[in-house]
């Protein structure tokens, strides 16, 4: 087979990674918003900022029980934020090293927390937890685009985003994990969506 063969895949994709401090909840909220604004996909972002703060909340949360219960210093704890876009789908994803699955609560009316899950339940087409091979776990909400994404969806003008100091996690071992799982929750991503895409279009 030639390259000339080789069909590329429409996909929009960006990750950060962030220390594992509750300020960077907001963090991934202008992630969320500054990305969906380049892809021009700005009619998700309310939603999937909403997602991404009870997602990433979570991840700080087990982040910093778990450097309480090893004992560790919570600086060297990071999470990971990835967006996808590939298909006819819109994916949330946030990594933290830890392998408790989250718990979806069943709070009362007048309980002040314990609704996060039951919010992305509501929201997302569906949701679920990744292992990646390197350890720890993504949780994702799969959201529809509600269309096709084509090549030309997939070109525009790369602009940084800005984040306060201390935010952004450093180089260091504990960073390039958390690469690693979002670059092996992508790749797992795209793979599984273009081939049920192809079976669709088969029938």
């Amino acid at each position: 087979m030639s390259t000339d063969d080789v069909t590329p895949i429409p996909l929009l994709a960006a990750s950060i990674r962030l220390n594992a401090v509750p300020q960077v909840v907001a963090a991934t909220r202008l992630f969320a918003r500054h990305n969906l604004t380049l892809w021009n996909l700005e009619e998700h972002v309310e939603t999937v900022m909403l997602i991404m703060s009870e997602l990433a909340t979570n991840a700080v949360r087990a982040s910093i029980t778990d450097t309480q219960t090893t004992n560790e210093e919570t600086s060297n704890a990071v999470i990971g934020a990835q967006l996808c876009a590939v298909e006819a789908s819109l994916f949330v994803e946030v990594y933290d090293r830890t392998n408790a699955a989250p718990v979806r609560g069943n709070p009362t009316q007048d309980a002040e927390g314990g609704r996060g899950l039951l919010l992305v339940d509501v929201l997302a087409k569906q949701w679920n937890v990744y292992r990646p091979s390197v350890g720890g776990k993504i949780v994702w909400a799969e959201l529809p685009l509600g269309f096709s994404l084509r090549p030309s969806d997939c070109a525009y003008e790369h602009t940084p985003l800005i984040l306060p100091r201390g935010l952004r996690a450093k180089h260091s071992a504990e960073e390039h994990q958390v690469r690693l799982a979002l670059l092996d929750r992508l790749m797992t991503t795209t793979i599984l969506a273009s081939t049920a895409a192809r079976m669709t279009d088969a029938f």
